[in-house]
């Protein structure tokens, strides 16, 4: 394991009152990365009138084989991001299936990028990554949940 992995693991399986005393607590980089790269590719822009949230999934999957394809690619960067984290394998295997079935749904001429208006794959994948890692620090993020409600009912009176 390397140094950088070893301090990170250390960090994520630090007791609450060790990480209540760093006040840096804070969700990893490679979490926060998957959830930029997911808006960007699911939700970045409205559509403008009907309202639905696109990125550049759908607007680049509109390029026929090669759109879905490439965004296939992006998309594995978030299966990424969540091994670096230390995510299980069931929760990768769940994240392929997700890429997967937005990329054969990309090849179905005009109904699969009406459907990729609304399958988020990046989206549902950040979301599993993000239960993951909220079941796995549960004991500090309650911690600073309760440190913070306590700081916010002392300055209401």
């Amino acid at each position: 394991m390397s140094p950088k992995k070893s301090e990170e693991k250390n960090k994520a399986n630090q007791s609450p009152d060790i990480a209540m005393g760093d006040k840096h607590f804070r969700a990893p980089d490679e979490l926060l990365q998957a959830q930029m790269l997911a808006n960007t590719l699911d939700t970045a822009v409205k559509i403008p009138i009907i309202g639905i949230p696109v990125g550049l999934d759908f607007l680049i999957g509109l390029i026929p084989v090669v759109g879905d394809a490439s965004m296939m690619l992006v998309s594995l960067r978030i299966v990424h991001l969540g091994r670096k984290l230390g995510v299980p394998k069931q929760t990768q295997t769940a994240m392929l299936r997700n890429i997967a079935i937005d990329f054969g749904l990309g090849f179905v001429p005009i109904i699969g990028d009406i459907v990729d208006l609304f399958y988020k794959a990046n989206q549902k994948n950040v979301r599993l990554i993000e239960r993951w890692w909220i079941q796995e620090n549960k004991a500090q993020v309650d911690a600073l949940a309760k440190q913070k409600l306590l700081e916010w009912e002392q300055k209401q009176d």
